[in-house]
């Protein structure tokens, strides 16, 4: 993984000047994840979910929450409630897994099974195969740089690699080669999971690094 220049704004982790990482959460034994906040030109986008309350008061000293956007039913929590009832803002999340998701939160905007660009700036790409309703989320950062926000879809495996994870009756291996194939139209710099293994769930893609994720993550699939 590329190296990136990092300080720390209270209990949070400046990634970009526009972009700051939570703590590290582990939900359980072997699962390791964090979420991001990204200032935008309608506000700050929280992407994910963090598990507790502990990055509350550094997230209002940088604003606060406009929307928060999840990528699949697996970040859903209690956690949900709290976040909208601290900082008043907007659920995006998908409408394939509003069931699961509901009983946390209101869902204030469900995501549908189209690609588009919302009303905030997000570029919002459906992307089923780990779950049936995950999403990925492509934004462009302050610099011009774009980052893509992939959920479980795919995610860095601490070895050097990206991989995918079916879940045994619910992935869909099929989606998922469909799913990043479709990531191939996309040209991130700074490509950001949920869920992660080693030590970070960023990796900063040039050189044509991007296309070579995706064909891991694709041989991860398998036949």
């Amino acid at each position: 993984m590329a190296d990136m220049d990092v300080d720390m704004t209270g209990t949070l982790t400046r990634i970009r000047a526009d972009l700051w990482q939570t703590r590290m959460d582990s939900p359980f034994p072997g699962l390791t994840t964090h979420s991001y906040l990204w200032r935008g030109p309608s506000g700050n986008m929280l992407f994910y979910s963090p598990a507790t309350d502990a990055d509350f008061d550094a997230i209002a000293e940088l604003g606060g929450v406009t929307a928060q956007y999840l990528s699949h039913l697996d970040e859903a929590g209690p956690n949900l409630a709290r976040i909208a009832e601290r900082f008043g803002s907007r659920l995006h999340a998908p409408a394939a897994e509003l069931a699961e998701i509901g009983r946390h939160a209101h869902v204030d905007v469900p995501i549908g099974s189209r690609r588009h660009i919302d009303a905030n700036g997000v570029d919002v790409i459906p992307t089923p195969g780990h779950s049936p309703g995950s999403t990925c989320y492509l934004v462009r950062g302050v610099d011009g740089e774009n980052y893509l926000f992939t959920g479980d879809t795919m995610f860095p495996t601490g070895r050097g690699t990206w991989s995918t994870y079916l879940v045994p009756g619910r992935g869909d291996a099929t989606e998922m080669r469909t799913s990043l194939a479709a990531l191939r139209s996309v040209s991130p710099g700074l490509v950001v999971s949920s869920a992660f293994g080693g030590d970070t769930a960023i990796e900063e893609v040039t050189n044509g690094r991007w296309t070579r994720c995706l064909d891991e993550a694709l041989t991860s699939v398998g036949s």
